[in-house]
């Protein structure tokens, strides 16, 4: 008696789900309004967002935009010695600082 009631609780809750999906396909399709993705894949965007702020832009400033980045990358001038000496002796007291933090510095 309780091996048929364990079956058909069984048997009602793998075919529960089946008759939710079957009862209503429509559920799974967009709603009538949507434009098809193919239809917006041809579409022509004429506004655009800067990458670099998020402005709204037009497509001439876009245009312009993406040019320069696209540009040859020209580092700026040489730093003087002195100026390098000072940052390679800050990186040499933040390498002490975090290795041996034992040793006083100020």
């Amino acid at each position: 008696m309780k091996l048929q009631a364990i079956k058909r609780g069984t048997l009602a809750s793998l075919l529960s789900p089946l008759v939710l999906v079957s009862s209503n396909p429509t559920w799974a399709l967009p709603p009538a309004q949507d434009t098809p993705e193919e239809v917006l894949r041809t579409e022509i965007i004429l506004d655009a967002r800067s990458p670099v702020d998020g402005r709204p832009m037009n497509p001439a400033e876009y245009a312009a935009l993406q040019a320069e980045q696209q540009a040859p990358y020209h580092p700026p001038a040489p730093l003087s010695s002195k100026v390098r000496s000072i940052v390679t002796l800050l990186k040499v007291r933040k390498f002490i600082k975090t290795y041996l933090p034992f040793i006083p510095m100020k």
